[in-house]
């Protein structure tokens, strides 16, 4: 299996928000070690680049930004 810094940041983020969004529909999903996982390596990826990730706006600013940032 390939680590999660092996796909495009692109794709994470798009996996990432589609999975958070499922979260009101499939309360399993919060237990997830791949959902939490993938939050971790989000968070760091953020705050390389700058972003305040406790600001809920930056945040989702920046995921929202699907654009390749390798």
């Amino acid at each position: 299996m390939n680590p999660l810094t092996h796909y495009s940041l692109a794709d994470l983020k798009r996996i990432y928000t589609t999975l958070h969004a499922a979260l009101s529909r499939d309360s399993l999903l919060m237990d997830s070690n791949l959902l939490a996982d993938l939050q971790t390596h989000l968070i760091s990826e953020a705050r390389r680049v700058g972003v305040d990730v406790s600001d809920h706006a930056s945040w989702t600013m920046w995921l929202s930004d699907q654009g390749d940032e390798r």
